[in-house]
């Protein structure tokens, strides 16, 4: 499996991914379409034109989705059971027609779950950063992640010490 288990996390390193992306109006639309959000600074370039941007903004559900998407191959692919929730989410600056993203990861913290032996629970930062190394978003979420098989407990707890 592409993705990190428990075991590979290590409390403040941080990992730069090498996907990028260019944002589209494309992508705003249909995204802003499903969620049903008609919102004129991303719908209506003329209304955008006299908001303090001057121009439309992408949805900034989209920029999240971006921004936790772009991780998947490197670190959750394969070995989360899923998101048990996200603590803070942040837009410093807005995401413009032709931005391309990049994200970096670091892990915050980790702990084994109490509940589910075979898993850990890891809180994990994703930053996002604009062609011009300007951070448009933060999000900080906690992870459901498989263990390696056969790990015991008392070995990863080792390790993290």
């Amino acid at each position: 499996m592409a993705g990190m288990y428990f075991e590979d996390f290590t409390v403040g390193d941080v990992l730069k991914h090498e996907v990028t992306r260019t944002v589209t109006e494309t992508d705003n639309l249909l995204i802003t379409a499903l969620t049903m959000n008609v919102q004129p600074l991303h719908l209506d370039a003329e209304f955008s034109k006299k908001s303090m941007f001057g121009k439309q903004i992408v949805n900034s559900i989209f920029t999240l989705g971006l921004v936790t998407g772009i991780p998947v191959q490197d670190t959750t692919l394969g070995t989360t059971l899923g998101n048990l929730g996200f603590r803070d989410i942040e837009f410093p600056k807005p995401v413009f027609f032709g931005d391309t993203l990049r994200v970096e990861t670091q892990a915050l913290d980790k702990r084994e779950s109490k509940s589910r032996p075979n898993t850990g629970i890891v809180g994990i930062e994703h930053r996002g950063y604009n062609q011009h190394d300007e951070l448009v978003c933060v999000v900080r979420r906690t992870a459901l992640m498989l263990r390696r098989e056969g790990q015991p407990a008392e070995a990863a707890a080792a390790s993290q010490a």
